[in-house]
């Protein structure tokens, strides 16, 4: 039966506030109301617009609360003026992209109530999380810590004076359970939006098979980041939940306007769209009702185009449904639609502006809800006992607990082969042991150059068309010369079991959306929600010393350097040297929770150097000692870091030892194991002093060290090892290079196994000329032909 002419959808379509109903919103409301209805998941159309008059109000509530939180110190419920003492001195926040999130935000909500369904949620703007604590709080989605601060009579006022409020803890972290961005305290927030464009490259990898995930984008990211264009090239029914994209395009960058904020950007931006696989939607994005429409009506065309292609009765790419919401920076509040709607959209201080100080009260006054009226429109949309589902806090997503992964046994070797192919042979035998766990292989270059066949034949490039048996409509490799795209494929499946592998060098591109992830990781455990995804590996391989015959370009160790600055609990960075220390190191990666590894792997052969029992040793411990000869006086100590760093080492000590000069030499797989912890939790990945001493003895005073990456930050983060800094040499990249091979990149950078003895000579106090011949030391002090150094023993 046609709702034209109900009381209650008349009701709701005069609207409410500054909220208005377009006929075409009204069509597809009523439309929706009788689907609902037809399905089952509400009695009568009657109801259906009864939740939307309410949704209505909660929208009106989060926008008056949104302003508040910028502006004031204090709120008053019962809608009376504020008085100047109530305004911050510093007002802050972001402010218009979290009042366009409102409407979002708020359909959502009532979305799930209206299906009895919780989906999944991610926003992409980050920096819009005012609009979701708001409406969290309105409606008690909360954590505890929130829940016992903002719930109650003064819950809101608490709010809005936390909100930038810069409050420390003694320890100086922040004393509000609240931040500037998405953040663990956000109730079902699962990334932090700091950096945009990483949530577009990530949604279509994050829901499983009869998941739903709605995704708030940005129209700056759409500018900025292009990967996301490639969603249908990836999105499968057969292991992909439902995803519903929606742009808020409201126009506005921070200072000026976007090209979608034009009528022909925006009619672009559609064909764009259509031509990559998408089926795009615009529609009101002021009204939440709209955004409740239209949000239904893409979550049922997927599902009905995902199951038309498991039948084969449709093709992949199918079409995805992409909803753009079209609005005003900063609706429902004065400056809507300006450049200032972004930060502070009133044109003074309301504390002590009085023309700035009525504006806000004239708006805030529009949007204000009487709240027994409020309490009534929240309890009908807030029914997730009698629904039996649960809290938006606690979606699926948010809650990501995979069981563990069974391990497999791999035999060790005893002859020289590249380290990567451990990695290949462990993960083909990882997924085929876990077939429960969705298996993703982020790929920016070729798999078969970096030693990884047997994954390529195993899981194969996801492509729409296969040309050859290494492609697969199904595939599970996720292949594009996009490096952020590919490394986001991974971070979203947090179902499942992950492989990210890339030249060193181009690992940096990876870095903006590994350390949002790291971050947001870090700071679940400090707030005792740790995170429970499987971790995975990062491989830099193809790496800065055995890719010489690339140019500098391609000799870059900026990639390890940089997470060996994240802290270690959550970020691990490991060099393993051989076939067997690779194999050890990768169970206790795929076993841990919340963390990402970054290895440093050669792709080429290396000798086989550590035996099974060593190679377990090094993994636990994350070094070893390789070989000492103590046999008469104080040893120096050598340090080994890197695969092509430890042949040197050994090569220099066959030196010593031929000239009876007594040596230790330890290899330093997991370097971060062994610094001074930053905090508590850090402390837990450290080794202890006790530990440190027993594999580098305060009583060896002379140390010479090779690391694979810059010397400076190798000697920073492990200076308890390097006490003594008149005795003790670290050699390393400093950035020279060319068109090498492995030796003259050593060469080139001073990283040689007659350099290292060279920096023995000058920490002992004792003439290179001991170890080196003259022709040897004329190369090193850069005099004679590198030849003598570079050609191989013998």
């Amino acid at each position: 039966m046609s709702s034209t002419g109900h009381p209650e959808f008349e009701l709701w379509r005069h609207g409410y506030g500054v909220i208005r109903h377009s006929p075409t919103t009204c069509t597809r409301a009523r439309a929706m109301a009788e689907a609902l209805v037809a399905n089952g998941q509400q009695p009568d159309t009657e109801a259906v617009f009864r939740k939307l008059s309410a949704l209505d109000r909660l929208t009106s509530a989060g926008l008056w609360l949104v302003a508040h939180m910028t502006y004031t110190q204090r709120v008053d419920i019962s809608g009376q003026p504020l008085q100047p003492r109530d305004f911050k001195h510093f007002p802050e926040g972001h402010t218009g992209g979290a009042l366009n999130m409102v409407p979002a935000y708020a359909a959502y909500l009532a979305l799930n109530n209206l299906t009895g369904q919780t989906r999944s949620w991610l926003m992409g703007q980050g920096h819009c999380v005012a609009a979701i604590d708001a409406l969290n709080v309105l409606t008690g989605n909360l954590h505890p810590e929130q829940l016992s601060r903002y719930h109650g009579p003064e819950g809101l006022s608490a709010l809005v004076s936390d909100f930038y409020s810069y409050r420390q803890r003694p320890d100086g972290g922040m004393a509000a359970p609240l931040g500037s961005h998405v953040n663990p305290h956000t109730a079902g927030g699962i990334i932090e939006g700091g950096y945009l464009g990483f949530a577009e490259l990530q949604y279509a990898h994050m829901p499983l098979p009869g998941e739903s995930l709605v995704a708030f984008l940005s129209d700056g990211a759409a500018e900025e980041q292009r990967g996301s264009d490639w969603v249908p090239r990836w999105w499968r029914a057969e292991d992909c939940g439902t995803v519903m994209p929606i742009m808020i395009a409201n126009g506005r960058r921070i200072e000026q306007r976007t090209e979608l904020g034009t009528r022909a950007g925006l009619e672009r931006f559609e064909e764009h769209l259509s031509d990559r696989g998408f089926a795009p939607v615009r529609f009101d994005g002021r009204d939440p009702a709209a955004f409740v429409c239209v949000l239904f009506d893409m979550e049922n065309t997927l599902a009905a185009n995902g199951r038309r292609a498991i039948k084969g009765e449709q093709v992949y790419p199918v079409r995805v449904p992409y909803g753009i919401a079209e609005t005003v920076k900063g609706f429902g509040f004065y400056g809507a639609g300006s450049n200032a709607a972004h930060n502070l959209p009133l044109p003074g201080s309301p504390r002590v502006d009085a023309k700035a100080r009525e504006l806000f009260q004239s708006h805030a006054d529009t949007l204000w809800v009487a709240p027994d009226e409020l309490a009534t429109c929240v309890q009908q949309l807030n029914q997730h006992v009698h629904q039996q589902r649960p809290l938006e806090r606690d979606h699926a997503l948010a809650t990501r607990n995979p069981p563990e992964p069974q391990i497999p046994h791999l035999p060790q070797v005893s002859t020289g082969c590249s380290p990567m192919q451990a990695v290949d042979d462990f993960f083909t035998a990882l997924v085929d042991a876990n077939p429960h766990l969705r298996a993703r292989v982020g790929n920016p270059d070729e798999l078969a150059s970096n030693r990884l066949s047997r994954v390529l034949n195993q899981l194969k490039h996801r492509v729409n068309n296969p040309e050859s048996d290494q492609e697969s409509v199904q595939g599970r490799v996720i292949t594009a010369l996009n490096e952020e795209a590919v490394v986001s494929a991974c971070l979203g499946n947090k179902a499942g079991l992950n492989l990210v592998a890339s030249y060193e060098a181009f690992c940096v591109k990876m870095l903006g959306a590994i350390r949002q992830e790291l971050i947001f990781a870090r700071h679940q455990r400090e707030v005792n929600r740790p995170a429970r995804w499987l971790g995975f590996p990062v491989i830099a391989t193809s790496h800065t010393w055995e890719n010489g015959k690339n140019e500098q370009s391609h000799q870059d160790t900026t990639f390890c350097e940089a997470l060996l600055g994240e802290m270690n609990d959550v970020s691990r960075v490991v060099f393993p040297a051989d076939y067997n220390s690779t194999l050890a190191v990768l169970p206790g990666i795929y076993r841990g929770r919340g963390t990402l590894t970054c290895m440093v792997i050669p792709k080429r052969d290396r000798p086989c150097v550590f035996n099974e029992t060593e190679a377990r040793a090094l993994a636990r411990n994350g070094a070893l000692v390789v070989d000492e000869d103590t046999s008469s006086g104080e040893p120096v100590l050598l340090i080994a870091n890197g695969a092509y760093q430890l042949s040197e080492l050994m090569r220099a000590c066959e030196r010593l030892r031929e000239t009876g000069t007594p040596f230790r030499l330890v290899y330093l797989q997991e370097p971060a194991r062994f610094r001074q912890p930053r905090d508590v939790h850090e402390a837990t990945a450290c080794l202890s002093e006790f530990e440190r001493e027993r594999l580098f003895p305060f009583r060896l005073h002379c140390r010479v060290a090779l690391t694979h990456m810059r010397p400076e930050v190798f000697r920073g983060h492990l200076h308890p090892l390097f006490p003594e800094p008149r005795h003790s040499r670290v050699l390393g990249y400093i950035n020279r290079g060319g068109t090498l091979n492995e030796a003259g990149m050593l060469f080139a950078n001073r990283c040689s196994w007659a350099h290292a003895l060279s920096a023995c000579a000058l920490v002992t106090e004792r003439p290179p000329g001991e170890w080196l011949s003259s022709a040897e030391l004329a190369a090193v002090e850069g005099r004679g032909d590198p030849g003598v150094i570079t050609r191989g023993p013998g």
